[in-house]
């Protein structure tokens, strides 16, 4: 596809977009401002009448990729040659202000029929908020445009990753899962004040709370799905809970078999790090035809609970033997209420480890052992 002749550009990116732009450039540079202005050096010449797009529509929109349409009047269509796309992160008011702000992405398209698709991980992250601007352009014998003036802005937001996404997770995940250790307990550690809160505010029944926003950007559980954090991880050695914790002295304990069994479906739902050498593994844990049952099914993907790399539950002579992946730390989600008279709180004697907690914790995005190529 062919792109202006500019002096200022970024690369254009190494991956090929998919359907409709084939080869759609990447460019970091002002092609003219929202009032139609020119720059002085872009090779743009001077504007004749050219269609302004109007009445745009995004549809079909995923985690990296969404359609685009809009209407034009039919004067001096057949010279339309290109169409220019202005596609710029919708502006956060609480961000770093001594981050480096995002390069407005130009996007220069030669003018195939509508809808057309944009597809492209390098500019488009998941779950996030953009604005788009459209104009149409006419490429003279000399390389020159003859440009329209913008079109007005619309705003739009990415979806979260599809299912198709999580098992690319999932796959990844499985690679550096590790080995299996026997496990007896699932347990969940807070302060007293918690513990005496739900006590007294709650009869002593344990909440789910919406998950925070940790771990990777486009995961269709943070900010959406309602449960209780728990963990099963065992320290190598004892084949008991670590006696450190970095969320509080207080562990709430409490039987394996009573949140996980043969009526319980098991979910995966993300894999992340946190610029740390070791990775964390989100499962959800959901009675069957529960709310949180139903959420998952839509969204995540269906782990055989007998036959999995991270956490099983299988029948011995009787009794369930569960087991858990040592390689990797597991975050636990059960999306019922939990009854504390269902296990024992105790204070444990180690410290508290404030390093791991997870609360909020962001992605690393340049981890190749936990991304894959659709955002972060």
């Amino acid at each position: 596809m062919e792109v202006p002749r500019l002096d200022h550009h970024r690369s254009s990116p190494t991956s090929p977009c998919e359907d409709v732009i084939k080869n759609l450039s990447l460019e970091a540079i002002q092609l003219c401002d929202r009032e139609g202005n020119k720059s002085q050096d872009s090779g743009i010449a001077e504007m004749e009448e050219l269609p302004v797009p109007h009445n745009i529509k995004i549809s079909n929109i995923t985690c990296d990729s969404f359609k685009i349409s809009w209407e034009m009047d039919s004067k001096s269509k057949e010279r339309i040659t290109h169409y220019f796309i202005d596609l710029n992160k919708k502006e956060n008011k609480n961000s770093n202000k001594f981050k480096h702000k995002d390069v407005p992405t130009k996007l220069v398209a030669k003018a195939v029929p509508l809808p057309m698709t944009v597809r492209g991980h390098w500019f488009l992250s998941p779950r996030t908020e953009y604005t788009v601007a459209v104009q149409t352009a006419s490429k003279q014998v000399d390389g020159d445009y003859i440009v329209s003036e913008w079109s007005e802005i619309i705003e739009f937001c990415t979806a979260d990753y599809s299912k198709v996404h999580l098992t690319q997770l999932l796959e990844k995940a499985e690679v550096i899962a590790g080995r299996m250790l026997k496990f007896s307990v699932f347990y969940r550690n807070q302060h007293k004040e918690y513990f005496d809160y739900i006590r007294e505010q709650h009869g002593g029944i344990l909440q789910p709370s919406v998950k925070d926003n940790s771990g990777s950007h486009g995961s269709p559980i943070s900010g959406k799905l309602e449960g209780i954090f728990f963990s099963c991880t065992t320290e190598f050695n004892t084949g008991k809970p670590p006696q450190d914790s970095p969320y509080g002295r207080y562990r709430f304990e409490i039987a394996a078999e009573k949140l996980c069994n043969p009526n319980t479906n098991l979910y995966f739902g993300d894999f992340y790090c946190m610029y740390t050498a070791y990775h964390y593994v989100i499962l959800v844990l959901a009675p069957v035809g529960s709310p949180g049952d139903e959420f998952c099914k839509q969204r995540l993907p269906q782990l055989n609970l007998q036959d999995n790399k991270f956490l099983t539950c299988t029948e011995e002579d009787g009794a369930m033997i569960y087991h858990h992946a040592q390689d990797v730390l597991l975050e636990v989600i059960y999306t019922d209420p939990v009854d504390l008279s269902l296990g024992t709180v105790a204070e444990i004697t180690g410290h508290q480890l404030m390093s791991l907690s997870t609360a909020n914790a962001k992605k690393d995005p340049s981890c190749k052992t936990c991304n894959i190529s659709v955002g972060r």
